[in-house]
Parts: structure tokens; sequence; C-alpha cells
């Protein structure tokens, strides 16, 4: 099984290329942001670290993560932002590393891992891929993206993504079609 990672700024088109993608035989995909939650469920070893670093302020009523509540003390600062990172991605990429297994299992050829950060986090072991390719678009069509999806605040977070540890660039401009067929492209080459 090949895992191939899928980064880029938000609205750059990676979920709608993914879906695209996982609709051929021996293809899925999983998107990190969810994965990332269940990471720091109640109990676990993440969410005992959100706390002591971030305060009992991130937790809902029911002792959960508050993910609003994270993000507001969270993305103030560089440091703060490194911290997050520093507990969070480690233990995401662990528990992908684990799930494998289990997709490998079920005779999937291609697993294509979405996360706007694969590329610039510098706690992702990027090893574990055999590509990350990363979709550039345009601020105006990454903006037009997110407002048809009712996500325009989106448009000026994680400025700070980049494409370091990318090892393609592919062209995110035009349909998702398009799109998805350049990202295959770069895949079965």
């Amino acid at each position: 099984m090949r895992m191939i990672g899928l980064a880029g700024r938000p609205g750059c088109g990676k979920s709608a290329v993914a879906r695209e993608l996982a609709s051929r035989p021996g293809v899925e995909t999983i998107d990190l942001d969810p994965l990332a939650w269940q990471t720091y469920h109640p109990g676990t070893a993440t969410h005992k670290q959100l706390v002591r670093r971030f305060g009992r302020e991130i937790l809902s009523r029911d002792g959960w993560i508050d993910r609003a509540k994270l993000a507001r003390v969270s993305l103030v600062d560089v440091a703060a932002q490194t911290d997050l990172a520093s507990i969070v991605h480690p233990a995401v990429i662990d528990h992908l590393d684990h799930m494998r297994c289990d997709v490998q299992a079920r005779g999937v050829e291609i697993l294509l891992v979405e996360g706007a950060l694969l590329a610039s986090s510098e706690y992702v072991d990027r090893t574990l891929f055999d590509a990350i390719i990363w979709m550039e678009a345009s601020d105006a069509t990454r903006r037009r993206r997110l407002q048809r999806d009712g996500r325009e605040t989106h448009g000026d977070r994680m400025e700070h993504v980049h494409r370091d540890g990318a090892t393609d660039v592919v062209d995110a401009e035009g349909t998702v079609r398009e799109v998805a067929e350049r990202v295959w492209h770069v895949i079965q080459s």
C-alpha cells in the first residue's frame, strides 16, 4: 500500500480532490482533522497534555476539549501554536501509523491522507509517506472556494502553512476533476 499526503492551505481543494479520487477502486482517504480530535478525547495522554499546557478553560462542562476554546488560546502566538503542534501532531501521526495496518488488510492500494500541515509541521514523521503532494491555488481561488462552502473565515488561517516537506507540487486551479487528474498523474508517476 502507498500512503500519499495531500497538503495545502485552506480552500486549495484537498477534501474535494480526496473525495473524487476515493471513488476509484483501491483508493481510500483519511482526513487528519477528525483523527486529531479523536486523539484528545478525555483520558488520553494528549487530552492531559493539552489541559496541562493551556489550562482547564479549554474544557467544556463535561470535560471534553472545546475546539473553539482551544483555538482561541492556542492560536494567539507562535509559541502557543508550536506547543499545540508538538502535542497533537505526533499523536495524530502515531494513530495514523497504527491505522495503516487495518487499512492495508482491507486491500487498499492507495491511502490519501488529507492534512493541511503535513508539509510544514516539524512534528510530522514524513518517512511514513510515499509522497506528500502540495496543492497550490491562488488566494483569490481559495477565498472563492471557502466563501462558497461557508468557510470564508478560514481564508486567513494557517498563513504559516508552507510546502517545505512536500515532494510534489500540483496546480490546484480549475475544476475538482481537473485537479484530481493532476494529483492522480503525480501519484501514478
